[in-house]
């Protein structure tokens, strides 16, 4: 779980067995959207949620937004003019847990995830289970180290499909140089390829 960026794969394969009746965790969220959303509940709440418009109303999504650390859906104690987890229970979702993080720095980012069961409450165990591997994955979603200017500028020519001899002419500089570069910014994103090193400037807004 140290690879970035986390894949969605394991982020289902991992809870599928700690929350059997499903799972929804959205890392990194934006202005709008999470940097990555993955959705494991089930198809048919799924649908009905968005049928129904329950998210403003959602007492789940209320807290998640308004608070940070974890609580059982049973404790949180906001009132659910909808009906919302009353109607979540008869599609088997009966128990279940919310998390939130708000990472530091200066562009702090909101991460959220419910996880249910059908058959009980989480214990104690689970609870310090679920919450140790979502923020491993809230963590590994963070933007590596800083790139400088010119291995942005590097990147993002390369992105535009560019050959390194390219790039060190419109730049006036070596291939070398350019090899460097690409390098360093490598070493940084945590990137095996040149090709993963651009995908993941390109995830994280940095090209």
């Amino acid at each position: 779980m140290n690879v970035w960026p986390p894949i969605a794969g394991d982020i289902r394969r991992v809870f599928a067995a700690l929350a059997p009746a499903g799972h929804y965790v959205a890392l990194r969220i934006g202005f709008l959207f999470p940097q990555l959303e993955v959705n494991a509940l089930p198809s048919d709440w799924v649908d009905r949620y968005r049928r129904e418009g329950y998210m403003p109303q959602d007492p789940l999504m209320r807290w998640l937004h308004a608070n940070e650390g974890v609580a059982r859906w049973s404790a949180i104690g906001l009132d659910d003019p909808r009906g919302v987890l009353p109607d979540a229970a008869r599609h088997g979702l009966r128990f279940g847990l919310v998390m939130a993080l708000c990472e530091p720095g200066p562009d702090p980012r909101r991460s959220l995830a419910s996880f249910a069961r059908a058959d009980r409450e989480f214990t104690c165990a689970e609870i310090a289970a679920i919450q140790d591997r979502f923020t491993r994955f809230a963590t590994a979603a963070r933007p590596p180290a800083v790139l400088t200017p010119a291995e942005v500028e590097a990147l993002s020519m390369v992105r535009d499909g560019l050959l390194i001899k390219e790039i060190a002419v419109m730049l006036g500089v070596t291939e070398g140089a350019i090899k460097q570069r690409l390098k360093g910014a490598r070493l940084k994103l945590g990137a095996k390829t040149g090709s993963q090193a651009v995908s993941v400037a390109a995830a994280t807004g940095m090209i």
